[in-house]
């Protein structure tokens, strides 16, 4: 819970990306938090199936409060990063809330833990396509104080392309790899119940508006003294931006792939699960 972090033990996260280097903050988001998530379905629900099924309600609870909450903090951030850090913590709730529902449906949940395996490697891939354009601002105007800044498109129109594309794979736009693990998770919460997926959903709606604010008031309307000056992306910034962006389309495009490529594996863990569970009755 912790390393994923879910609410109410997410509290480290915000700080800890708002203050270590980018490339620290790349690492932890694109690659170290997804280790709690595979924790929990490679270690915890084969391991102590029971013991899941005993707190999967109270787990299910924690990840949505931790969805709604983390989007409506994400609302009131003036620091473009740590807004993200809540944006990841309410993506990472539906992922928790994704696999905790399909374990309870067992082989009905297929689809919503293929959508939590999804999810982690295109959040991982939007998340670290965010904070690299957050670097790339930060090193022209030693700033990411959304307040700050605005009128980015007019003077960089590359970057303005590339970002939007990650933002758009960000708030789950179909056609973006965003979609494809969202969708999946939402069925597989849906088929728990209605009401957890309702309010699930919610990040969704919530993650569009407060991203695409983000991105407005960030690269649209006015340059300013610090902005005028800002130049657009070069040599190795183009290459990174551009392959995030190609797999943020690729993936929403023909995800057929991606999706054989889970199914088998889920398919044998929701056995292996119901097996055990049998067995114990």
């Amino acid at each position: 819970a912790i390393k994923m972090p879910i609410f109410p033990f997410h509290t480290w996260q915000p700080d800890t990306y708002t203050a270590a280097p980018t490339q620290g903050t790349m690492l932890l988001s694109g690659i170290m938090l997804k280790m709690g998530i595979y924790g929990v379905i490679r270690w915890l629900l084969p391991i102590v199936p029971t013991g899941v099924q005993d707190w999967s309600c109270l787990a299910m609870v924690l990840s949505i409060i931790g969805i709604v909450y983390a989007s409506l903090i994400a609302f009131t951030q003036k620091d473009a990063k740590r807004l993200v850090a809540y944006s990841s913590i309410a993506h990472v709730g539906l992922i928790s809330a994704g696999i905790f529902a399909s374990f309870n449906l067992g082989n009905l949940g297929v689809q919503g833990m293929q959508g939590a395996m999804v999810q982690m490697l295109s959040h991982g891939i939007n998340v670290v396509g965010l904070f690299f354009v957050l670097d790339i601002i930060f090193s022209r105007v030693k700033t990411n104080k959304i307040e700050e800044l605005g009128g980015i498109a007019k003077v960089a129109p590359q970057l303005a392309i590339t970002f939007l594309i990650i933002v758009l794979g960000t708030v789950a736009l179909p056609g973006t790899n965003g979609f494809i693990g969202e969708f999946l998770l939402l069925m597989g919460v849906y088929n728990y119940g209605i009401w957890a997926a309702a309010i699930a959903g919610l990040t969704i709606i919530f993650g569009a508006v407060y991203m695409l604010r983000m991105y407005q008031n960030v690269m649209l309307g006015k340059t300013n003294e610090l902005t005028i000056t800002f130049t657009d992306i070069q040599g190795t910034e183009k290459l990174v931006l551009y392959i995030i962006c190609a797999l943020i389309i690729i993936l929403g495009v023909y995800p057929k792939p991606l999706l054989h490529l889970t199914e088998a594996s889920v398919q044998h863990l929701l056995e292996q699960v119901n097996q055990k569970l049998t067995s114990v009755k």
